[in-house]
């Protein structure tokens, strides 16, 4: 039996066996499982520290955890059982025997290479995503300093700051400038090349010898599709000298074309010489190869899209900023956002400034906002488990700027948050707009923490508040669930009440009944001692301890008994919380239906848990969605704990303010504990009175 968070998620995704591979971004686990049919979606969104969950094509999985993620992951590889399985190297011949698999399987392997490149693209930059916070907000520390005017404007041309804060610069500065780098090691590292080779070949055009050969003799200047770039002549061919810093696009083309290279070699070189030749070989064709011919590419391929969003946002910052907002909810499930973050590290370094990120803030503060009202709601509907979920987003959200955690643990899972969150997005973004854009001389995570870094502040600010504000007003409004979600949880929610409050007000039974027996006392049956209860028989002569009773519940309302199947609700319909009767109530007053313990008592007054001493344990539901209702109509006459007696008063009803409201007033009872009898049946259908026998269970 698992005993912790880290052996449930391996068991509920089908056990090590079924673990080809694990790694972590910043918030997820990602799995690539053997057979994914072997998850128990349900089971993994229930352990305590899961999100969600979140299937992909090519039997990719991902557990949704949260900034907790790096622990579970170090926990799952600490496992005995993980021994030689999940974080471990793959076999090249098993990645394409799989891949191949999937392939065959029809529409669903055909999209699998999409969603390999976007784990390409994820995988080569969420290792980094920790430097990158942590920069981000150096840079808003300088920005806010120079905005209180302790530093000068820190990053305008021609300022040159103290010893001091040059040190703090440097502090950001080296991850953006070496950031190459690192995007090289990870993308590497993801198609299965030494990542080390990745980084040694992208590290060549990075050295200060490689810039400094445009200041050779014989270097020249040309004009290159409007821009002035140097070139110089190597082996009689030209080489084209960039400032490789910050560039994201070279590194991954490179990584790209390394990996296809890496396998051919592999392939063909023997095995037992190929941890010398490997990577000699693999760095003698790709070095030449980045620097003359990829590394350019990747310059010009950047450039030209980031040309494309200056040149629509030239053309129009309002249409801009309204769509990029619009359009963010979709592009990062997709993992679309890794090229435009690198575009905005493109902006930076070649305009000095950033249009993109100050309406990409709109739409994660309408992320972080929508999940807000799921917190509100949570927290008043008594959800736990989704109060723990959207603490944990909403924390990674405006503190980190991280919006993953919102997006895959609440709202993919529910639909109905996407149209209210996009209306959030669509009034950020026309604040942005109408104001003319905010720019960032700076990459940062649009957080919180963040907001100084923005060239107006106080535009950004009252743009992102009105996204969240709106966002969270729509949700509380309209509630993220459906009407069947919202029954489905509000009847497992009262059945665990009402059990939890059985269990409770047994505990506190126990020792009196025992006290009242005395010692050496003959036992009591409930048949003996429960009101409306048939008489109770030894299972065989001589028996002392093994008793069969058959027990009758008398009716809580005057009404028409009708089978459970006929109730409007497919928890209480389909017999999910227990076998039982509804009511279609004549009256308006529901009553004990025997003697016993109210375990639980709605202050709504819709729904009532009762431990009856003949060891019944009993839920009415009055009506179905009079939850909704909030209290109105109801005149609740008991609080849990209370004793009650067979037509003790619980609850009396407005049948008007409920068929006005529009819910069916038809009242299920619910034998919750029915699996410890034997049977449970009606005693008839048709018309019944409060008091009448309703129900016989037999032990």
């Amino acid at each position: 039996m698992a005993t912790s968070p880290a052996e449930s998620i391996v068991d509920a995704v089908g056990g090590p066996g079924n673990i080809e591979s694990l790694t972590h971004c910043a918030t997820r686990l990602r799995f690539q499982l053997r057979d994914s049919s072997n998850v128990d979606q349900s089971t993994v969104e229930a352990i305590p520290g899961v999100m969600g969950a979140v299937p992909q094509a090519g039997n990719r999985y991902q557990v949704v955890i949260g900034g907790a993620v790096q622990n579970v992951y170090n926990d799952i590889n600490a496992l005995p059982s993980m021994s030689g399985a999940g974080g471990g190297a793959v076999d090249e011949d098993d990645i394409d025997s799989v891949k191949a698999r999937e392939r065959a399987k029809g529409p669903r392997g055909k999209v699998a290479w999409l969603d390999s490149l976007f784990e390409f693209l994820s995988d080569s930059f969420r290792p980094i995503l920790g430097a990158l916070l942590g920069a981000s907000l150096f840079i808003t520390f300088m920005a806010l300093m120079a905005t209180l005017g302790v530093i000068p404007a820190w990053n305008a041309p021609g300022v040159v700051l103290d010893p001091s804060w040059q040190f703090v610069n440097l502090m950001w500065q080296c991850v953006f400038i070496f950031l190459p780098l690192m995007v090289a090691y990870n993308a590497a590292k993801k198609v299965g090349a030494d990542p080390w080779v990745g980084f040694a070949i992208m590290a060549v055009v990075m050295l200060p010898q490689f810039s400094g050969l445009a200041t050779q003799e014989g270097a020249q200047q040309i004009n290159f599709l409007g821009s002035d770039i140097t070139t110089v002549s190597v082996f009689g061919l030209p080489l084209t000298i960039f400032d490789y810093s910050s560039q994201v696009f070279p590194p991954l083309l490179m990584a790209g074309a390394l990996g296809l290279l890496w396998k051919g070699l592999r392939k063909v070189i023997p095995e037992n010489i190929q941890l010398i030749f490997v990577p000699f070989l693999a760095m003698l064709i790709m070095i030449p190869l980045t620097a003359f011919l990829i590394g350019p590419i990747g310059v010009y391929a950047g450039a030209g899209l980031a040309n494309l969003l200056s040149s629509i946002n030239d053309f129009s910052p309002f249409i801009f900023a309204v769509v990029i907002p619009l359009a963010y909810p979709f592009m990062v499930p997709l993992g679309l956002h890794w090229p435009i973050n690198a575009i905005m590290l493109l902006n930076i370094q070649n305009l000095g400034y950033d249009f993109i990120q100050g309406p990409m803030g709109a739409w994660n503060f309408a992320c972080f906002g929508a999940t807000a009202g799921v917190l509100w709601i949570s927290w008043r509907a008594r959800d736990k488990q989704m109060r723990q979920t959207a603490t944990g987003a909403l924390a990674a959200g405006l503190l980190g700027g991280i919006s993953e955690p919102s997006l895959y643990g609440i709202h993919l899972r529910f639909k109905r948050i996407y149209p209210r969150m996009l209306v959030g997005c669509l009034v950020g973004g026309l604040i942005i707009g109408i104001g003319g854009g905010v720019k960032t001389q700076a990459f940062v995570f649009t957080s919180l923490l963040t907001i100084p870094a923005f060239d107006s502040v106080v535009l950004y600010g009252i743009a992102v508040l009105a996204a969240f504000v709106v966002a969270m007003a729509l949700v509380i409004i309209s509630d993220y669930r459906t009407p069947e979600q919202r029954a489905e949880f509000e009847a497992q929610r009262d059945k665990a009440e009402a059990k939890a409050g059985a269990t409770a007000a047994g505990a506190a039974a126990a020792p009196a009944a025992a006290a009242a027996s005395g010692s050496g006392s003959s036992t009591a049956t409930p048949a003996q001692t429960a009101p409306g209860t048939a008489t109770a028989t030894l299972d065989k002569p001589g028996a002392t301890d093994e008793v069969s009773a058959a027990f009758e519940i008398a009716s809580p309302l005057d009404g028409t008994v009708v089978a459970l199947s006929e109730v409007p609700d497919p928890v209480f319909g389909g017999g999910v919380m227990g076998p039982g009767v509804a009511i279609e109530p004549t009256g308006n007053t529901v009553v004990s239906p025997g003697a016993g313990t109210v375990a639980a008592a709605q202050p709504t007054g819709h729904a009532f848990g009762l431990q009856l001493d003949n060891g019944a344990e009993l839920l009415i539901h009055v009506g179905i969605d009079t939850v909704n209702l909030k209290g109105e109509g109801f005149e609740v006459h008991v609080k849990a704990g209370d004793r009650v007696e067979q037509g003790t008063p619980l609850v009396t009803f407005d049948r008007a303010v409920i068929e006005k409201a529009g819910y069916p007033l038809i009242t299920p009872v619910i034998v919750l504990n029915g699996d410890a009898f034997a049977t449970v049946d009606p005693v008839g259908l048709g018309s019944t009175t409060a008091g009448a026998p309703l129900l016989i269970l037999e032990k």
